[in-house]
C-alpha cells in the first residue's frame, strides 16, 4: 500500500515507538546493510569497483552493514571520522574510478551548515563523476526543507529508507536525489498515517480488472474527446490512441474543420467528426476528454463556452487538459461527478492565476487551491513527482517516470489514457485510483522503454502503455 511522507520529527516519532516495542538499531541496520547491498548489486557487475563512503553516524552504519553482503564486488571503505585526514583517501578512492560510490555520509539527523571541510569531501565526490547511490537521502541535504546546508551530494538513485522524507519532495532536493526509491521493509513497526502518500507499484495489484466474459463494446463505455486544431492535430491523434490502450469500447473525436482530415488520416480504430456548437453531450457517452491541441486562432470562439458548460452540466466524467484548463471557470459541478483536470505547473498557474514558478514553490498548496476552485475536482499536477489528489484529504505522489517523458505529446496520451479508462463503469467507481494508475502506468511504461531503448518517441510510448502488470 501506499507510503507516508514523514517529516523528520515523524521519522523519529516512529523509530522511538518501535524501539519501545522490543525492536532493536541493531537489527534494523542488518535488515538495511542488506537492501543497500542488494541495490548496490543491482547497479554493478562481479567483480566491480564499489566505494563505501561512511560518516560517524547511523547513516554510515548502514553503509558499513552493506560489505559483508558484497563479496563479489571489490570493496573500498573510507570511514569518515576526522574529515582532514578522510580527503586524501577519499581522493585516492575516487581516482580508481569507482562503479558505484554508495554515500552514507550523513543522514536524517543533519540540520546545521556544513564546515568547509565537509564541503570538501563533498566536492571531491561530485568532481569525481563517479555514480552515485545516497542512502536515505543525499549527504548534505536537509530532511525537511530540501535544501542543502549549503552543498549536498549530487546522486543518481536515492535509497530512503522506511518511508520517503519529506524534504526528498521540495524542489530545492531535485538537482541532488537523482530518481528517489523507497525500502519500506526495514523492520520498523507500523508506519503513522500522513495525507501526503507516496505511491508504490503494489498500490495497482488486480488492475486492470478482469473483463466480463460476455462484454461488448456497449460494456466498456464510448470516450468522446474534443481536441486538435490547424497545427495541432497531432494532440488529438495521440489523445485516440493513449484512449484506445485503455479498451474502451469505442472513441470518438470531434475536432475542427481545418483539422479534421490530418486527423481522420491518421486514425483507424477511432471515428473522427467535425465539432459543432450544436452538439448536445454527453449524449450516449460514457466520459469527455476535451482540450488536447485547441491553441491557435482556428478554434471556434463558441468552443470554450461550450467545454465549459459541459464541464458544469454533464453528468459523466470529465477531463480537461492542455487549452482547455484556461477555459475553465469557478462553477460548481454536479454532485457526485468525477471532474479531473490534468495541468502541468504553468496551466496551474493560469488557473488560479499564479506564476509556474509560484505553483513549483507550494506545490501541495497549489493542488488544493486548483481543486477547491473547480468544483473540488481531482488533480493531476504533473512534472517531477506528480501530485494527484483534491482539496481535501490524502495526496498521492506518483515516483514512476521522468525527464524521458518531456516531450511534447506526452501529456496527450495521458489525458487520453484516463479518459479510456474513465469511460469504462468498472474505472469510475474510484476514481482518485483510477487517476494514479493512468500516472502511474504513463510513467512506468515510460521507464519500460528508457531501459531498453534511448531516443525513444511519444508514438513508441503509445504502443507501450498498458503493458505494465503492477
Amino acid at each position: 500500500m501506499s507510503l507516508p511522507i514523514l517529516s523528520p520529527a515523524q521519522m523519529r516519532q516512529w523509530e522511538q515507538a518501535t524501539w519501545a516495542a522490543g525492536q532493536t538499531e541493531a537489527n534494523v541496520i542488518r535488515r538495511v546493510g542488506e537492501i543497500v547491498a542488494a541495490r548496490a548489486a543491482s547497479l554493478t557487475r562481479a567483480g566491480d569497483r564499489v566505494l563505501l563512503f561512511c560518516g560517524p553516524g547511523h547513516n554510515g552504519d548502514d553503509v558499513r552493514a552493506a560489505r559483508p553482503h558484497l563479496a563479489d564486488r571489490v570493496i573500498e571503505m573510507v570511514e569518515v571520522t576526522d574529515p582532514r585526514a578522510a580527503l586524501a583517501p577519499l581522493q585516492a578512492a575516487l581516482a580508481a574510478r569507482p562503479a558505484l560510490v554508495v554515500d552514507g555520509l550523513f543522514g536524517l539527523g543533519l540540520d546545521r551548515p556544513l564546515e568547509d571541510v565537509w564541503l570538501t569531501l563533498i566536492a571531491a565526490v561530485n568532481r569525481s563523476g563517479c555514480r552515485v547511490l545516497s542512502v536515505d537521502l543525499p549527504s548534505g541535504l536537509h530532511a525537511e526543507t530540501g535544501e542543502p546546508h549549503p552543498e549536498a551530494i549530487r546522486a543518481e538513485l536515492t535509497l530512503t529508507l522506511g518511508a520517503p522524507k519529506l524534504g526528498l519532495l521540495q524542489p530545492p532536493a531535485w538537482p541532488y536525489t537523482g530518481r528517489v526509491e523507497v525500502a519500506p521493509d526495514i523492520g520498523l513497526s507500523s508506519a503513522p498515517t500522513a495525507d501526503l502518500r507516496w505511491t508504490q507499484r503494489e498500490d495497482f495489484a488486480g488492475l486492470p480488472a478482469r473483463r466480463e466474459v460476455a462484454g461488448h463494446k456497449g460494456t466498456f463505455g464510448h470516450l468522446c474527446i474534443i481536441a486538435g486544431s490547424h497545427g495541432y492535430a497531432g494532440a488529438a491523434v495521440l489523445a485516440a490512441r493513449g484512449a484506445l490502450r485503455a479498451r474502451p469500447g469505442l472513441v470518438t473525436i470531434f475536432t475542427t474543420q481545418e483539422s479534421y482530415y490530418a486527423i481522420a488520416s491518421q486514425c483507424q480504430a477511432a471515428m473522427v467528426r467535425l465539432w459543432t456548437p450544436e452538439m448536445k453531450l454527453p449524449g450516449d457517452f460514457t466520459a469527455i476528454l476535451a482540450g488536447p491541441g485547441l491553441a491557435g486562432a482556428s478554434v471556434p470562439a463558441e468552443l470554450p463556452p461550450f467545454v465549459r458548460r459541459v464541464w458544469r452540466d454533464a453528468k459523466v466524467p470529465m477531463v480537461v487538459d492542455a487549452t482547455g484548463l484556461e477555459w475553465l471557470i469557478r462553477d460548481p459541478v454536479p454532485w457526485n461527478t468525477v471532474r479531473v483536470v490534468t495541468p502541468h505547473p504553468g496551466e496551474a498557474g493560469r488557473m488560479i492565476k499564479h506564476t509556474a514558478e509560484q505553483i513549483q514553490s507550494r506545490r501541495l498548496h497549489s493542488l488544493r487551491e486548483v481543486s477547491k476552485g473547480h468544483g473540488n475536482c481531482l488533480v493531476a499536477l504533473k512534472g517531477h513527482q506528480t501530485l494527484i489528489g483534491r482539496h481535501e484529504g490524502e495526496v498521492f505522489v506518483n515516483p514512476s517516470g521522468g525527464p524521458h517523458l518531456a516531450q511534447g505529446g506526452s501529456g496527450d496520451l495521458l489525458a487520453g489514457f484516463l479518459g479510456g479508462l474513465l469511460a469504462q463503469p468498472a474505472w469510475q467507481e474510484d476514481a482518485l485510483r483510477t487517476l494514479r494508475y493512468a500516472v502511474w502506468q504513463h510513467g512506468a511504461a515510460a521507464d519500460a522503454l528508457e531501459a531498453r531503448q534511448p531516443n525513444w518517441t511519444v508514438e513508441e510510448l503509445a504502443g507501450e502503455l498498458g503493458r505494465i502488470v503492477p
